[in-house]
């Protein structure tokens, strides 16, 4: 204990804390401070090394360079047929490298391979203090043909040009036709295998023939009890087929002009429908979420391919597998297989609802339409290939395209949505229902190839109606792909065509490459 008295008889004096503390620091100062900051003793072999790695990694491609002696008599291929490197001049001049081979370079290699000139007066030092120069081996190769350049690490890569494919001129497109007929909002459209009419359906429940030279009205059909979503004609039977919003799809015989079958089981509105190529199979989406597949002949359903969360609002069907497409809702895209009756993979690229789909005539393609953007698809797999360039954020309704390579999209510029809720029957209904207030309907031409959008047209509304019924709900082409039919919210169809006056050098292509192309 401090202050008492040890078994000797001496007291000692006690040592605060503090002071041991201070005079253990004045000791460490007195011993390190002097040599704080100072850099160690330089140490001849660890340079040595260091500039070696150094000089390796600059120089290595050019240490087996052949002598001007074999290179005028050919004794580089000779002694690259027994096996061995001559080493060159400059590589004998570098004490600090490994004299080893390459192993890389075929016969006569040095003939397809040049390096960077280096200044002479630029030197390097080496282990040894010995400063050499490589602009004698620069030299020493100076007249052998250039194939590929090695540059050093430093130097700064020249910038590769784009590969993204360049456009193909198009003629813009320009509306000559206008229809009135109809007393509602004109919702679907599908034309004759012949292309010598074409039918078109619309809100006011009605199914109506035109003629594709003239525009005339053939005939009406009346049948549904809700507004027609969805038309399709067979190539090879005299059947045309109707969806609508009464969960109704309706199988006509043209030859006598009505309905000889109807096709029960979907729970809500029908707002799709495609029919096979080859089979005679049917298939439909709806709200109800799921896409049925129907026999035209006997009105059974064979398939209920279940597994979108919303609604199915686009179809398209094909000869091979995947056999069937669908877009829905809830942003997905899913390929069935028909034979299995299950899907074959989900696509999930886009992050809106996907309410269009368009196959390519005769590429095994296919593009699906969104807000977001429009994306190109590889069939059997779906394997993404790329956006179009630049998309309008829109509501995409619509889209096709024809042999020329010319797609088009429309849809409607929303602006406000609005929630509208009715009650029917003692059950409650919700609908979305769509006001465009002030805005107008747009299609926008693209390049099947590049992505390029070359054009950008609006439809003018018709006497009598609003502002706000600009929309295009559906559009197709005819089969010869030359017309161009829209149909639209202001109770029109119009028809449109490739501008016979417009040239190359009238309607130039403005495009730039991408700088930065977004996967998704």
């Amino acid at each position: 204990m401090p202050g008492t008295a040890t078994g000797t008889g001496t007291a000692i004096e006690p040592q605060s804390l503090k002071k041991l503390s201070l005079k253990s620091l004045k000791r460490s100062f007195d011993l390190f401070a002097s040599l704080h900051g100072d850099r160690p003793p330089p140490d001849a072999a660890s340079k040595r090394v260091r500039t070696a790695c150094k000089a390796r990694d600059e120089y290595e491609i050019v240490k087996n360079l052949p002598t001007s002696t074999q290179r005028e008599g050919g004794t580089l291929g000779a002694a690259n047929n027994a096996g061995e490197t001559q080493p060159s001049s400059a590589a004998n001049k570098l004490p600090g490298l490994q004299r080893d081979t390459l192993g890389d370079l075929p016969k006569d290699g040095w003939r397809e391979t040049a390096i960077v000139a280096v200044p002479s007066q630029q030197q390097t030092g080496l282990g040894d203090g010995k400063a050499i120069s490589i602009a004698g081996a620069s030299a020493a190769i100076s007249g052998v043909g250039i194939s590929e350049r090695y540059q050093p690490s430093a130097a700064i890569m020249k910038r590769l040009p784009s590969k993204w494919p360049r456009p193909v001129w198009h003629p813009p497109w320009k509306n000559y036709r206008v229809i009135s007929g109809h007393l509602g909002w004109v919702r679907s459209i599908a034309f004759d295998p012949g292309n010598e009419w074409f039918c078109t359906g619309s809100a006011d429940r009605t199914i109506k023939i035109w003629e594709v030279s003239t525009g005339k009205l053939k005939l009406t059909l009346t049948g549904h009890i809700e507004q027609i979503r969805g038309l399709a004609v067979s190539s090879r039977h005299p059947y045309l087929f109707s969806a609508g919003d009464d969960k109704q799809v309706k199988c006509w015989d043209l030859e006598y002009n009505k309905v000889i079958r109807s096709y029960h089981g979907h729970l809500s509105g029908v707002y799709c429908l495609a029919l096979h190529p080859t089979l005679d199979i049917l298939c439909t989406g709806g709200r109800d979420s799921v896409c049925r597949v129907w026999d035209i002949r006997s009105k059974a359903q064979i398939y209920a391919l279940s597994g979108h969360e919303n609604t199915v609002c686009s179809v398209f069907t094909q000869g091979s597998d995947p056999q069937v497409v669908t877009g829905s809702h809830d942003t997905t895209i899913k390929l069935w297989d028909l034979a299995a009756g299950k899907s074959m993979s989900t696509l999930t690229y886009h992050k809106k609802s996907v309410r269009a789909l368009a196959v390519h005539p005769f590429e095994h393609n296919f593009a699906s339409a969104s807000a977001d953007n429009i994306k190109k698809f590889k069939l059997p797999k779906g394997e993404f290939l790329h956006n179009m360039l630049s998309h309008p954020k829109t509501i995409v309704n619509a889209m096709a395209i024809n042999e020329d390579n010319v797609l088009v999209s429309a849809g409607l510029l929303s602006r406000f949505l609005k929630n509208l809720n009715v009650m029917e029957m003692g059950a409650f209904y919700w609908f979305l229902i769509t006001f465009a207030v002030g805005d107008n309907g747009s299609l926008w031409f693209w390049d099947w190839k590049s992505g390029h959008n070359f054009q950008q047209a609006q439809t003018i509304v018709q006497p009598g109606s609003l502002d706000s019924e600009a929309g295009i709900y559906a559009l197709s082409y005819d089969i010869t792909g030359s017309r161009l039919v829209t149909c639209e919210a202001d109770k029109t169809i119009k028809m449109w065509k490739e501008d016979d006056t417009a040239t190359p050098e009238s309607h130039p292509i403005n495009f730039k490459p991408p700088k930065e192309i977004r996967r998704f």
